[in-house]
């Protein structure tokens, strides 16, 4: 796994580098340069538009008691778009930009979901009324400062 996040550390940025190259041989200089910060200002106004709308989707969630496993999943994917919108290039702000589609969110979280098992746990835990261990009672031994040797 180590060897391909390597290759592809090296990869994105050659394949950036390319398309920038062909991109500005086929449109010219100023086209690209107002691409590239075009497709900068729609990702931004894209993200704050889906990120406020995944926190009110969590907050309705927590709320009413539910599972939020959807919704920090879309917090989580629009978090990477906004990764990849900081990137310069193409192919970054593609693929940011359709992480911020909601049906392609919800198209990578079925196929993740599909090999992910969840398991609810709940625990409970019954208390006397007793605030602490008890001290002092049967079974307790006491010990002066002379008593105690550390090892």
């Amino acid at each position: 796994m180590a060897r391909f996040l390597a290759l592809g550390l090296i990869a994105l940025p050659l394949i950036e580098i390319a398309i920038f190259i062909k991109v500005g041989q086929t449109i010219g200089l100023w086209p690209t340069l107002a691409l590239v910060i075009g497709a900068a200002l729609l990702g931004g106004l894209l993200l704050r538009q889906q990120g406020l709308s995944v926190l009110g989707q969590l907050r309705s969630n927590v709320d009413r008691g539910q599972m939020p496993g959807r919704t920090i999943a879309d917090a989580m994917m629009i978090g990477v778009a906004a990764l990849f919108l900081v990137l310069p290039g193409f192919l970054s702000d593609v693929v940011a930009l359709a992480l911020l589609l909601p049906p392609v969110r919800g198209w990578i979280y079925a196929a993740l979901a599909s090999r992910v098992t969840v398991v609810e746990t709940s625990s409970f835990r019954h208390t006397s009324g007793q605030a602490g261990p008890r001290l002092g009672g049967e079974g307790s031994i006491d010990l002066d400062q002379d008593d105690y040797r550390p090892r």
